[in-house]
This record gives C-alpha cells, sequence and structure tokens, in this order.
C-alpha cells in the first residue's frame, strides 16, 4: 500500500482514541489527524506520546464549521469518522442532536468532495437497525434482513439518517474526478476501559453500598470490546484503499461484534465488577409492560409540563426498549469482507476491563466501603 493519511473525528473519545493507538502502527501511514471539539489536556499528551515514523497533528475543532472541515481534509486519504452526540434520556435538546449527529456528517462528506479525500468510514451504531419493539427478537441478525429503527428519538433517528447519507455519498465524484468509496460499521453496545457508561454505572454503584443499578435486566445483547472495533475500523480504512477488496466494501454496512458471551447488560456489568465487590440489584422489577407504560405516562407528563417546567423523566419508552430486548447479530460479513477476526478474546477484554474498574474503586474509595473479594 503506498503512503496515505488519516483524519479521525471525534478522536478524544472512548473509541476514537482506540482507533489512533492502532492507527500510528500502520507501517505505511504517514499522518494521522485527530479532530475533536475539545481535547483534553492529558489526552492531548498521551498522543503527542505516539508519534513515532507517523506524524499525529491535534486539532481542536467544530464539526459544525464547513470551512474548517475543509482545511483540515486537504491532504488526507482516509476519513474515520466516529464523532456523535449520545443521548438515551433526550437531556440534550434535539436540534443539537441532530445538528451534530447529521448536519456535521454531511458537512464532512462535502468537505471530503471538496478536499478530494476518497475513502470515507462512517462509524454508526447497533441502533439504526432497532430494537423498535422489546416484543421482537433479533439472534444472530445480519445485513441482509435490512432492519431499521422506526423510533424518532433524536439518537437513533439522527445516526440512521446520517449512515444513509454516508452510504448514498458511496460512488460520487470528488472535486478532482476520482471516486469517492464510503462504508458504514455498526458496533453493538461498546464496552472496555475509559467507558463513559461503565464509569457512571459504577460510580453510582459506589455510591449505593456496591449494589449495581438495573439497566436492562431483561435483555440479551452482544456487548463488544472496544479494541475489537477499532480494530474493525482499521481494517476498513485498509480495506476500502485496496483495488481488491474496495468494491466488495464500497457502499455497505457491516454489524461489529465479538465472542462477547450474549447476556443482558446487568450480566454484563456484574460479569467485570464483580471481583470488586459489587453486587446485582435484588430488588423488584417491575414487568416490562408495566415499565413501558409507566414510561409512557412520564413522557405524557413531561410533554403537559413543557410550555412551564422542564421535566426530564427517568427513562423513557425508547430505553425501556433499548435495554431490555433480544437484540444481537453476527459479525460474519465483516470477517467475510473485511477479513475481520476479533484480535482480543472475551477473557482478555473482561480481565482489562475489570482492572480498570478497580482502579475507578480506588479513585472513589472514599464514597464507601466495599470489600474486595
Amino acid at each position: 500500500m503506498p503512503e496515505w493519511s488519516c483524519l479521525v473525528t471525534g478522536a478524544g473519545g472512548f473509541l476514537g482514541q482506540r482507533i489512533v493507538h492502532l492507527l500510528v502502527q500502520e507501517k505505511d501511514l504517514k499522518e494521522v489527524r485527530v479532530l475533536d471539539k475539545i481535547i483534553r489536556p492529558e489526552t492531548r499528551e498521551e498522543f503527542f506520546k505516539l508519534q513515532t515514523k507517523t506524524k499525529v497533528t491535534v486539532l481542536e475543532g467544530d464539526i459544525l464549521d464547513a470551512q474548517y472541515l475543509r482545511r483540515a481534509c486537504q491532504g488526507i486519504s482516509v476519513v474515520i469518522h466516529t464523532a456523535a452526540a449520545i443521548d438515551v434520556l433526550g437531556t440534550i435538546p434535539r436540534q443539537t442532536i441532530i445538528d451534530i449527529n447529521l448536519k456535521g456528517t454531511q458537512n464532512l462528506l462535502e468537505a471530503c468532495v471538496q478536499a478530494c479525500v476518497p475513502a470515507f468510514i462512517y462509524t454508526s451504531t447497533i441502533e439504526v437497525a432497532g430494537p423498535n419493539s422489546y416484543k421482537d427478537i433479533v439472534l444472530n441478525g445480519n445485513e441482509e434482513e435490512q432492519h431499521e429503527t422506526t423510533w424518532s428519538h433524536s439518537y437513533p433517528y439522527s445516526k440512521k439518517m446520517a449512515e444513509k447519507a454516508v452510504l448514498a455519498a458511496n460512488g460520487s465524484t470528488l472535486k478532482n474526478g476520482d471516486t469517492f468509496h464510503t462504508c458504514a460499521l455498526r458496533p453493538m453496545y461498546i464496552y472496555g476501559e475509559k467507558s463513559p457508561f461503565i464509569s457512571n454505572t459504577m460510580i453510582r454503584a459506589l455510591q449505593n453500598n456496591g449494589i449495581l443499578g438495573i439497566t436492562g435486566k431483561f435483555s440479551t445483547v452482544n456487548p463488544v470490546y472496544v479494541s475489537n472495533v477499532a480494530w474493525a475500523h482499521i481494517l476498513a480504512a485498509r480495506g476500502l484503499q485496496d483495488p481488491k477488496k474496495s468494491p466488495i466494501i464500497q457502499g455497505q454496512f457491516y454489524y461489529i461484534s465479538d465472542d462477547t458471551p450474549h447476556q443482558s447488560y446487568d450480566d454484563l456489568n456484574y460479569a467485570l465488577s464483580k471481583k470488586w465487590g459489587f453486587r446485582p440489584n435484588s430488588s423488584w422489577r417491575p414487568p416490562l409492560p408495566l415499565l413501558y407504560w409507566l414510561a409512557f405516562l412520564l413522557e405524557t407528563v413531561s410533554f403537559l409540563l413543557r410550555p412551564i417546567y422542564n421535566y426530564q423523566p427517568p427513562f423513557n419508552r425508547h430505553l425501556v426498549t433499548l435495554s431490555n430486548s433480544v437484540f444481537t447479530f453476527s459479525y460474519k460479513k465483516a470477517q467475510r469482507d473485511l477479513g475481520y477476526e476479533p484480535p482480543v478474546s472475551w477473557e482478555e477484554a473482561r480481565e482489562k476491563t475489570s482492572e480498570w474498574i478497580g482502579s475507578l474503586v480506588e479513585q472513589h474509595k472514599g464514597t464507601l466501603n466495599i470489600k474486595t473479594q
């Protein structure tokens, strides 16, 4: 492969950082540009330490600044677009989510056309496929089944529309007359060290005598380890630049999972944290239909109060459905087209994540006493 360069958006995030760590090990990569709205000093320092033969350029800029994006894309071979606003509770204004996730993606696609960037990889999400109802069961689903979310909730809607824009852009003509090639990756729920969701779950549990909150007791999902998702992005970047593989990958989307056992969200949290004395919540949980209608009632109250008070329900129907569905997907298509094999096993992923949770316990041990088993 000839020398190439890569721009990673959302590079300061949970997944973005892992992608950058793997990218700098690519032998023909001359430069990686890491872009985020705000990059924390410790992350900036970490990126600086990665500089070897590959130049690491840190950029702070807004995904909604079209002119800035065009400059950031100059001379780039591949864009990996992970930047997104994630919101499952509806706490961020809907228009903000749509602007970042949809308009930001459209801005970046246009910047690639103007700057003649030939390849674009979009980090989508399992949520663009659903689940649409907790009653629907999908086990080892695949890309041919054409699952699509029907939720109007800002996060799945904006990600779905952005993915459609990315795949529709495949085959369009760049400013220099070359052809633009795109693909999208749909990871399952991503876990691993520095996961903001797991961090919040563990800190809340530390404040509750080590009892884990109930997230998704009735779910069956196949979570994916963060480094495995990052590796899939590297393979997609290689593939879109490979004359033999590229025609197969162009315009396609891929589910990215690994060999993490199928389990509930609550079981996952417990498996990752039990070494440190965390315990599952054994309190009564309403049956799923009751929980769903309770969410509907809370959403109605929120809607009625909106003119006078901004009430944010603790959960909504979308979150109840997302957290309590049987919804798992196979990575066979990614294996076939990208050559994807998860490099990190479940045992190693669990151990690494658990050790990181141990460091969180150490940081917050003044909060409460829980005995390490």
